[in-house]
């Protein structure tokens, strides 16, 4: 039996939690949050949409910049397996348009409360307000943690750790961007990260005007100069500062690339 810490409470640490436990491990959850999966709430729209019911070829060609990178992840577990494992967790689920896979109770808390019912039924140790600091290599390998708790920190060794801390793009959820400060200590190439799945703002003074407006069922095509770079339907909202919901949230990944790339 191997000793393992899982940095990050979200779904990503969660999962990764709970099958680690599943294969016999000895397993403790690090959560700088008060809570778990706290990103989760607000997915959705607070509903949590936590896969897609479509085939996988068309998962690949929603990916933006890279779909190759997740062939081995999609075969070894898909968003078929990804259903049947919230199923098996007794969270019944509903699809709806687009393929949008949602708990059939619409309330993104019951993921959350299913997840940590099973980190408990699979003995996982879970540390609330619990912030992994630094990351400690030994021979090229890994081999502890300093954690901060109840305001003192101390080293915690284990045989194997699990980064799932996350992004950096919503920080009071708690993705600062620590992972990429680990990874690169333990000797991995971290690529510039860019903007995805984010509202997007607009220069333009009379968008700000129309701030909370929602519209449904809606059109809109991202041009740049000559060149489409998306096009999309379904719903928007107006904010003080420009455009979002779900078709912006996915615009945004195609003007991220074309702002970095220049094309």
């Amino acid at each position: 039996m191997s000793e393992v810490i899982v940095i990050g409470g979200g779904a990503a640490g969660m999962m990764a939690a709970i099958t680690a436990a599943q294969q016999g491990n000895s397993v403790v959850l690090y959560e700088k949050n008060e809570k778990l999966g706290k990103k989760l709430y607000i997915t959705g729209k607070g509903r949590c949409n936590f896969t897609n019911a479509g085939k996988l070829e068309e998962l690949y060609s929603s990916i933006v910049s890279n779909p190759k990178f997740l062939y081995s992840a999609f075969r070894s577990f898909s968003n078929e397996d990804a259903m049947r494992f919230f199923e098996s967790l007794g969270l019944a689920y509903k699809i709806e348009r687009g393929n949008r896979v949602f708990p059939a109770s619409d309330h993104a808390s019951d993921v959350t409360a299913a997840l940590a019912k099973e980190l408990g039924r699979q003995g996982v140790d879970v540390r609330l307000r619990a912030e992994v600091t630094d990351i400690h290599v030994c021979d090229g390998m890994f081999n502890a943690v300093t954690v901060r708790e109840a305001g003192a920190s101390k080293k915690v060794r284990a045989d194997a750790a699990v980064i799932a801390t996350g992004g950096c793009s919503y920080p009071s959820t708690g993705s600062t961007g620590d992972g990429y400060k680990f990874a690169k200590k333990l000797g991995h190439t971290v690529e510039t990260p860019r903007p995805a799945l984010v509202p997007l703002s607009a220069a333009e003074e009379w968008v700000s005007r129309l701030q909370g407006l929602s519209l449904k069922n809606a059109g809109i095509t991202v041009i740049d100069g000559s060149r489409r770079l998306y096009s999309g339907f379904g719903e928007m909202l107006f904010t003080h500062f420009g455009v979002s919901g779900p078709m912006i949230l996915s615009a945004s990944s195609y003007v991220a690339k074309a702002c970095r790339t220049g094309l």
